[in-house]
């Protein structure tokens, strides 16, 4: 249990604390493709300078340290309670030693005990695979972006949005209209095409673990994320909403089977502190490989 929980805290001090390499690098082409002497340059040398000091002192990228998010990948006949109770405890250590800010508080009454522990908190997600290999991804996503999420159902009056990619399309940037300067661009999308109210979210924030340079397999969605992105970069919107080249950084959909009646596309939207990072364990919870 030791080797399980001192992982699982690792997994969270370097989530909370480091950038993977993917977004470092997509940051700092921003920065460059940005106008000199703008604000948008202003914004993203701070983003730049936030990272680099955030690294070097092992401390929190953002004050808002976020939901956290467990993705796991695993064995038939792994034991999910054991997972999930070291899990509870690996977070509340986390928490104690700073890599985590007490951002977890009861809905009802508002309390919060600065564990970061209670229904709901932490969630963790399973699927088990006919593999031997366990694999945890975690995903700290804040509130701010969270809050900038979208879910629409098509058809879309107001936006002449159909029930065809297009459609997609409109509803999609927006979405990124309406976020402009709330989510702490330059943002990144999570998209799901269809699916339920509930699925349909969990698939798109699912698109997070995608590395932002890798291209979809399926050519229509493909096509559809790299038109997103460029017009999306086109807006104006830049980094914050304080104007720019750079709205977004990346853009992931994925597509689920609906019912007739429904036609939902969900979109989650991530902040440019996109923390997310995964380990591989042995089966007695030592890590034995980082995945981004």
């Amino acid at each position: 249990m030791n080797a399980l929980k001192d992982s699982l805290i690792e997994l969270i001090r370097r989530t909370s604390v480091e950038l993977p390499d993917d977004v470092n690098q997509a940051l700092v082409r921003s920065l460059e493709n940005e106008k000199k002497g703008t604000i948008a340059e202003s914004a993203l040398k701070i983003i730049d300078q936030n990272i680099e000091l955030a690294k070097r002192k092992s401390q929190p990228i953002c004050q808002d340290t976020g939901s956290i998010l467990f993705y796991v990948d695993c064995p038939v006949g792994f034991d999910q309670i054991h997972f999930e109770e070291t899990t509870r405890a690996a977070v509340t250590e986390a928490t104690k030693k700073g890599y985590l800010r007490q951002n977890s508080v009861d809905s009802l009454t508002g309390k919060n005990d600065g564990t970061n522990v209670g229904p709901g908190a932490p969630t963790v997600h399973f699927h088990q695979h006919r593999s031997a290999e366990i694999a945890v991804r975690l995903a700290l996503k804040g509130g701010g972006c969270e809050n900038v999420g979208a879910q629409y159902s098509l058809p879309n009056e107001k936006l002449q949005a159909n029930r065809d990619l297009d459609g997609c399309r409109k509803v999609i940037l927006d979405a990124v209209l309406q976020a402009q300067g709330k989510g702490c661009g330059p943002g990144i999308l999570g998209v799901c095409i269809g699916g339920d109210r509930a699925t349909g979210y969990e698939f798109s924030k699912q698109q997070f673990f995608r590395k932002l340079d890798d291209r979809n397999s399926n050519p229509e969605l493909d096509a559809l994320e790299q038109d997103i992105l460029k017009i999306a970069n086109e807006l104006g919107i830049g980094p914050m909403g304080f104007g720019g080249k750079t709205t977004l950084l990346g853009v992931k959909a994925c597509s689920a089977n609906r019912l007739p009646a429904s036609f939902f596309v969900s979109i989650s939207y991530m902040c440019w502190a996109y923390r997310r990072q995964g380990v591989t364990l042995s089966v007695v919870g030592e890590i034995t490989g980082w995945l981004y």
